[in-house]
């Protein structure tokens, strides 16, 4: 991604821009397989590798505190990240840990009817994200 619309979005975030922020930010939006944090310092290590480990999951936690990213738990507890920010699902295959992204339009409206009807105690909906687990059956690279 062009390093202008990296520190677009952190002065939009009210993020002070710092080289390592700037560099953290390009590989997420860039990566785009749901990485791990070790994933994201293994890919940063061979442009930037000044970048400390501390600084990557400091960073990553604003990122996701200031709702630039999201979590993405797998079936054992993996904790991935995902820079994606429109409506999407995730398709996640237990067997190799590889997670896709999933848009369906019919789907999410299914979706957002049955929870405006529907409502939960005490609980306001802000968001949907299904995890859909399965196997993958044919032989494309994991993600």
């Amino acid at each position: 991604m062009d390093n202008n619309q990296v520190i677009k979005i952190l002065v939009g975030n009210n993020l002070k821009v710092t080289p390592q922020r700037t560099a953290l930010l390009a590989a997420l939006l860039d990566l785009h397989n749901h990485p791990t944090a070790e994933d994201i310092i293994d890919y940063l290590r061979v442009n930037h590798p000044h970048i400390s480990v501390g600084t990557v999951y400091k960073n990553l936690e604003t990122f996701v505190a200031k709702g630039i990213i999201t979590r993405v738990k797998t079936g054992d507890e993996i904790l991935r990240y995902d820079a994606v920010k429109e409506m999407h699902h995730h398709l996640y295959c237990a067997d190799t840990e590889r997670i896709e992204d999933f848009y369906d339009e019919d789907l999410n409206k299914i979706l957002e009817d049955y929870f405006s009807k529907k409502r939960i105690p005490n609980f306001v909906v802000e968001d949907i994200k299904l995890q859909i687990i399965g196997k993958f059956v044919n032989n494309r690279q994991a993600s």
